[in-house]
């Protein structure tokens, strides 16, 4: 003889079976893999973070080379450290080098936190446009 399916008999056993949680079993699959998926995600990011501020120095550069070429224009010799008005960061210094009449380098060096991008700690753009180090130009 068959049970049928609403019978008391089987209601009663299946409401007993019926899960009201996780487990911590569950739980700590769940942690691990939200672990590996960071250690994997939070690399990636930093090395966006990176980039983007290297960007943003690079932007300054070719900046500060236009107002090189201006000053020159107007005093017949390209500007100084302390002539130029050098943009404020918190991820890099901002200086003028080997200024003369015909030459100068302009450099952007990595501090604080973006110290730790080791290939374009400093950056440089020189009066002929050369960019250095290419790679990161």
């Amino acid at each position: 003889m068959e049970i049928p399916i609403l019978s008391p008999v089987y209601n009663f056993s299946y409401r007993h079976q019926q899960c009201t949680g996780f487990s911590l079993i569950e739980v700590m699959v769940t942690v691990v893999i939200a672990g590996i998926l960071m250690s994997i995600a939070l690399p990636s990011y930093q090395a966006q973070v990176q980039s983007s501020r290297r960007g943003i120095a690079k932007t300054s550069l070719l900046q500060l080379h236009l107002l090189q070429e201006a000053y020159r224009f107007d005093h017949q010799r390209y500007a100084t450290t302390k002539d130029l008005a050098l943009p404020p960061s918190e991820f890099y210094t901002f200086s003028v080098k080997n200024v003369s009449s015909s030459t100068y380098i302009l450099v952007a060096k990595a501090v604080g936190t973006q110290s730790s991008d080791k290939k374009c700690a400093e950056m440089s753009i020189n009066q002929a446009f050369k960019r250095s180090p290419a790679a990161c130009w």
